[in-house]
C-alpha cells in the first residue's frame, strides 16, 4: 500500500509552477503509460492554460486549489475547490482563472 498527501503535493507543484516561465508543473501520482488508469497533479499559474487537446479516454478533473475553466467548443464549465468536472469526449482546453492545482484522472481506452 502507498499513501500520498495530495495537499502537500499540490502545494509543492504550485510553487514550482509559479517559478517557471511556462507557469505549469505536473507530476504523475499513480499509473503511467503502462497502465489504463493515470492520475496526475497539474499546477497552473493564474492566466496559464493547457492548449486544446483531445481526450485519450475517460477523464475527470478534480479541483484541489484555485479556480479553472474547462472549455470544449461553445460549452464551458467552471470549477472551484472540491469540484469534479467530467472531461468531454472532444477537444478541450483548461484555463487557470487563478493559481490552481487539479488532479487529472484518465482511464485510457484501447
Amino acid at each position: 500500500m502507498e499513501k500520498t498527501s495530495l495537499t502537500a503535493l499540490a502545494r509543492h507543484e504550485l510553487e514550482i509552477a509559479t517559478g517557471r516561465p511556462s507557469g505549469r508543473s505536473a507530476k504523475t501520482v499513480y499509473g503511467g503509460h503502462q497502465r489504463v488508469l493515470r492520475q496526475t497533479i497539474v499546477a497552473l499559474r493564474a492566466g496559464e492554460s493547457l492548449a486544446e487537446h483531445d481526450n485519450p479516454g475517460e477523464a475527470t478533473v478534480h479541483v484541489l486549489q484555485g479556480r479553472v475553466l474547462l472549455s470544449s467548443g461553445d460549452d464551458s464549465w467552471s470549477g472551484w475547490i472540491g469540484d469534479l468536472l467530467i472531461v468531454p469526449q472532444a477537444a478541450h482546453t483548461l484555463d487557470a482563472l487563478e493559481n490552481s492545482v487539479i488532479l487529472l484522472t484518465v482511464a485510457k481506452t484501447p
